[in-house]
């Protein structure tokens, strides 16, 4: 082993992320560099494997950089992703077209036809995940029938499909490896949950050759090591995987039943542990893969929110009540409470579990005595109870909820941690590092590496920052609920 750092390789929707971690999980030098999306018509969106490579390239370049280290120095490499978004290229990872952005909306016909026939309980039952163009499969689809002589190649196995994740590996392996992990495989709509497999009968429904598909490993194992690189040495194991959200669960410790994470980002990102049990969900959420070590296969529940830190945006933006986005703590801090008024950040539609993409936002509750300050607590007070409507359900598909652990840029802001922590009456722990996505990527790849001898060790060294513990009495808490289910109803 050359020593006891990683490399954890975050690939993000408008930029590449790099960090150096040691074996404490404590972050060494940390570098990010951006790149353009591209909206061929409108609900298209694709990326350019060029512009991704040299994004990945200058982060890594300037993380090593920072901490002040050789590339010789690094254990091994990990890789966290964008899930959905699908590649297809060469051997050698020469792309074939751009890539087609998880956002993208264009194969919404196909999942229309397929659910009119009847489809989409088959492919739940096996995939957790419902009919809808932001998985990959259809993705896939799409490209075979419209890039010439794709299929032709693609059956042949002269041309790969695969997630972000997938076309890094190879690219960063000298074209020797195509492999996905499980995390990113169960996002496909091509993988049964049972059996971590690529499903015959899937392929078939979805017209995908299992030829251009990658092998489906573990999300901590060596897949394979650099090669040929500008920016890396020859012999860097490539040693972990998983796609960004399963990363951050992992990231943040998350290894129990019970135990949930949130990433408070534009929208909210939900996942809660269910072990080793697949929990079919009744209360629209999403059933996936959260982690594949060894033999051992872990699972977890998903939902997700459009809109968390976008609300603070709109408050800024649409109505100028703040100048900056950390101004609305100051702002919603200036009273005691909203005043009865709530708001519902349905700006783009409610997501899970109530899937109403023609709900609208709703500000309720005025009278003479409010004012902004009651505007900027309600929105806040939105955030957190849009979540605990996911959180409740995931509760009653899975059971009880143990703590909720929160990260990404808004679980800065301690009143919505204790406003999250009050409505769902459970604590809310943050974690000293709340770029939990990449520390994910960091710690598989470090488990396989041997800088971390077992998921415990992990646990170990991941450090709290501050536990917010519930401390509003039960009949408010009430209240508040009902308010909330009163407005959702309007929005």
């Amino acid at each position: 082993m050359a020593g006891k750092l990683i490399l954890a390789i975050d690939q993000g929707t408008t930029g590449s992320t790099a960090l150096v971690v040691d074996d404490k999980l404590a972050i060494r030098g940390r570098a990010t560099k951006e790149f353009r999306q591209t909206f061929p018509k409108p609900g298209w969106v694709e990326h350019e494997g060029s512009a991704i490579w040299e994004s990945v390239e200058s982060a890594v370049h300037g993380a090593l950089v920072e901490a002040g280290v050789s590339p010789n120095e690094l254990a091994g490499i990990g890789i966290t992703n964008q899930r959905e978004t699908t590649c297809l290229f060469e051997p050698g990872g020469k792309p074939l077209h751009n890539f087609i952005v998880w956002q993208d909306r264009r194969t919404a016909p196909l999942c229309h036809e397929l659910k009119n026939a009847g489809r989409e309980a088959g492919v739940k039952q096996k995939t957790g995940l419902v009919l809808d163009p932001y998985f990959s499969g259809t993705k896939m689809r799409w490209l075979l029938d419209n890039v010439s002589g794709a299929r032709q190649r693609a059956e042949a196995g002269s041309a790969l499909f695969g997630t972000i994740d997938t076309w890094l590996v190879h690219k960063l392996t000298g074209g020797k490896v195509h492999v996905t992990d499980a995390t990113n495989a169960s996002r496909t709509l091509l993988m049964s949950l049972s059996s971590c497999a690529w499903d015959a009968e899937l392929l078939a429904l979805f017209g995908v050759p299992k030829a251009a598909l990658p092998a489906i490993a573990s999300s901590s194992e060596q897949y394979g090591s650099t090669k040929g690189l500008s920016f890396l040495p020859d012999g860097i194991p490539v040693c972990g995987i998983a796609g960004d959200q399963q990363a951050a669960l992992f990231g943040q410790a998350c290894f129990s039943a019970g135990e949930a994470k949130c990433t408070y980002g534009t929208g909210a990102f939900l996942l809660m542990h269910t072990g080793t049990t697949i929990v079919p969900s009744s209360h629209g959420l999403l059933t996936t893969v959260a982690s594949k070590i060894g033999s051992e296969v872990c699972y977890a529940l998903e939902g997700a929110a459009f809109i968390a830190g976008a609300a603070v945006q709109w408050l800024r933006d649409g109505l100028g009540l703040i100048t900056k986005a950390s101004e609305i703590e100051a702002l919603a801090r200036s009273v005691d409470d909203t005043g009865e008024v709530c708001f519902v950040p349905a700006l783009a539609g409610l997501g899970a579990p109530h899937w109403r993409p023609d709900a609208r936002g709703v500000l309720s509750g005025f009278s003479r005595d409010t004012h902004k300050g009651h505007v900027a607590r309600a929105v806040l007070e939105g955030i957190a109870l849009q979540n605990v409507d996911i959180l409740g359900a995931m509760v009653g598909d899975a059971g009880k909820l143990s703590v909720l652990k929160v990260d990404g840029g808004a679980a800065a802001n301690d009143l919505l941690m204790q406003m999250q922590a009050d409505l769902l009456d459970v604590p809310c722990v943050r974690p000293e590092v709340i770029e939990t996505t990449a520390l994910g990527a960091a710690a598989l790849a470090g488990l396989a590496a041997g800088v971390f001898s077992s998921k415990d060790e992990v646990k170990r060294v991941w450090r709290e920052n501050k536990t917010f513990t519930p401390k509003l009495p039960a009949a408010d808490r009430e209240r508040k609920l009902g308010v909330w289910a009163r407005a959702v109803a309007r929005a």
